[in-house]
């Protein structure tokens, strides 16, 4: 540096008479910082009895002075313009002083973490648009106490498949479970992805998107709740809010079903045309309005003719709750002469004769005939919607609101009067699997 401190800082000695300054730059630098081949010199500055200590430098053609009031603070400053000068970095020196210790120290808060200061800054200003005025300190302990449980990151079809085994493996009906696969497998298609990641609305979306009736709709619902509640327990998803699924609310179907019911006559003669093979299907279901799906899951040993009950299980129960059903007198009559082991159906193939023999009858086979029957006689013979309620597996409220008063007391009489005719046990047909066709006999083939 020249002896005015006016050039550039070079690693030349400082000349011994330096030009004076107004307001008095005496006998050159007070003292010289180095840092390598840099070196800065710092002047003493005196006006009116007051002390400045003065480094001077260029950067970019422009010279830069700054001032400070004590000689520490004036040969920190000047070291780190000597290291920048030194290490090519000369433009770096246009912080300040308070910048440049702040900036030191977010370099080094960052360093445990391994995150450039960019990166950082990024993220915090995206963090702070969209966390609005919220604290992202309380934000990040809500996400932490949410989401930190979680153990693994699961794919839609992934947890369709897991869900499938554990419910063959819980012995979940066949049907149940195809149904199960028929959704969840549509459902896994259009959201391959992680379940995390699915919003009720994509969901609803989805589900409007299929163009079905709002009672099908609703039933594929249920379906991907199935789902959502498997993945909970797997630890998929947060086990403190609720799923996707389960923020979509329940739609309102309504019941344009008609309870379709058989006269007594007409149950006679079904059960009068019917070999032994299918009657625990007529009888049981005509006299005691179990479910097809729960005939289906119990075994003989569930029907006490000593006790005159039919135990249900929660496990085979639609409602998942356990189940006594009373054995009227003419169902014991129907179901006492018949082998009793194993399955009652013993297989859902059966239901196929069933509706074919009725069919062969010139009759038709509305849906759940059996149960509304029973239900509408029985709620004309016990007078008690309560009562028939427990026995069904329904609620009081439906009971009475679609079965009160369609049959009166003597038609309910006939009903549960129905007995096993003389030679009953010797009923045959011919059945056709392929074709579906139940012949009587005295009938031809069509």
């Amino acid at each position: 540096m020249s002896a005015g401190g006016d050039k550039m800082v070079t690693t030349g000695a400082e000349t011994s008479n330096p030009r004076p300054r107004k307001g008095g730059w005496k006998n050159g630098p007070c003292a010289t910082v180095k840092f390598g081949s840099a070196s800065v010199p710092i002047y003493l500055s005196e006006s009116k009895g007051r002390k400045r200590f003065i480094i001077a430098h260029y950067r970019d053609g422009k010279r830069l002075r700054q001032s400070f009031s004590d000689l520490a603070a004036a040969k920190k400053e000047a070291m780190f313009v000597a290291q920048r000068i030194q290490s090519g970095m000369q433009h770096v020196t246009d912080l300040k002083p308070h910048e440049r210790d702040n900036y030191k120290k977010a370099v080094e808060l960052l360093d445990s973490l391994g995150i450039p200061l960019v990166a950082a800054v990024e993220d915090y200003v995206q963090a702070r648009k969209l966390a609005e005025s919220e604290s992202l300190t309380s934000m990040a302990n809500d996400y932490r106490r949410v989401f930190k449980p979680l153990t693994r990151r699961a794919t839609v079809p992934e947890l369709v498949t897991e869900l499938l085994a554990a419910k063959k493996q819980d012995g979940a009906s066949k049907a149940y479970v195809a149904n199960l696969k028929t959704v969840l497998t549509r459902f896994g298609v259009a959201f391959p992805g992680e379940i995390l990641g699915i919003s009720s609305s994509e969901i609803d979306g989805w589900l409007r998107g299929l163009n079905l009736a709002p009672k099908s709709r609703s039933g594929m619902l249920i379906c991907v709740k199935v789902l959502f509640s498997f993945a909970r327990s797997r630890n998929c998803l947060p086990a403190e809010q609720m799923t996707a699924a389960e923020q979509i609310k329940k739609m309102k179907v309504k019941n344009d079903e008609d309870i379709s019911t058989f006269t007594p006559a007409e149950m006679s003669k079904i059960l009068h045309a019917a070999p032994p093979h299918i009657i625990p299907i007529l009888a049981i279901g005509a006299f005691t309005g179990i479910r097809m799906a729960e005939l289906n899951r119990i075994s003989w040993s569930a029907v006490d003719l000593e006790r005159g009950i039919i135990e249900l299980r929660a496990g085979q129960a639609k409602t998942a709750a356990r189940r006594l059903i009373p054995i009227t007198d003419n169902l014991r009559a129907w179901i006492e002469p018949l082998p009793r082991s194993g399955k009652v159906v013993r297989t859902e193939l059966l239901h196929r004769e069933v509706t074919a023999l009725v069919r062969a009858l010139n009759m038709e086979w509305p849906r759940n005939v059996l149960r509304h029957s029973f239900i509408t006689y029985r709620v004309a013979k016990v007078k008690s919607a309560d009562q028939v309620a427990l026995e069904a597996g329904n609620s009081p409220s439906v009971i009475f609101k679609n079965y009160r008063e369609l049959a009166t007391e003597e038609q309910a009489d006939e009903w549960f009067g129905i007995l096993p005719k003389e030679g009953q046990w010797e009923n045959t047909y011919q059945w056709d699997n392929r074709a579906r066709i139940v012949t009587l006999p005295g009938q031809t083939d069509s």
